[in-house]
């Protein structure tokens, strides 16, 4: 009976491959949770420039959470503030904003915003 041959040299080129990929990301993970601070999400909300869009205008919206914890539920306003008139208001949801991401989205007003002032601020959140 032939004895059968030992492992080909590529088998064990994958597997060395693998190897260091599994221990690399379990390393990253550790050192991860063990040098992660838990700080409670930090939101900033940032406007960009309205842009035409279906007979009105739309502002991209860009929330940041600058925390260590994630935020869900993210209740955005952002608001239109026009010379002698009432602001106007746009509301957005997100659903969640994971920690030191980002999230972008878009709000729509009728009347172009480079005529008044743009503010946006998180109305609320919820901790997971």
């Amino acid at each position: 009976m032939k004895k059968p041959a030992g492992k080909h040299p590529l088998e064990w080129a994958v597997f060395g491959v693998s190897l260091a990929l599994v221990l690399g990301l379990v390393g990253f993970l550790l050192y991860d949770a063990a040098t992660c601070a838990s700080a409670p999400p930090e939101l900033v909300v940032r406007l960009g420039r309205a842009v035409p869009s279906g007979g009105g205008y739309a502002v991209p919206v860009e929330v940041r959470n600058q925390g260590d914890e994630t935020a869900e539920g993210v209740h955005v306003e952002v608001a239109l503030e026009l010379p002698g008139q009432e602001a106007e208001r746009a509301d957005l949801d997100i659903a969640f904003v994971p920690r030191q991401s980002r999230r972008r989205a878009w709000v729509t007003f009728p009347v172009d915003p480079a005529a008044g002032r743009l503010t946006g601020r998180v109305l609320g959140y919820e901790v997971p």
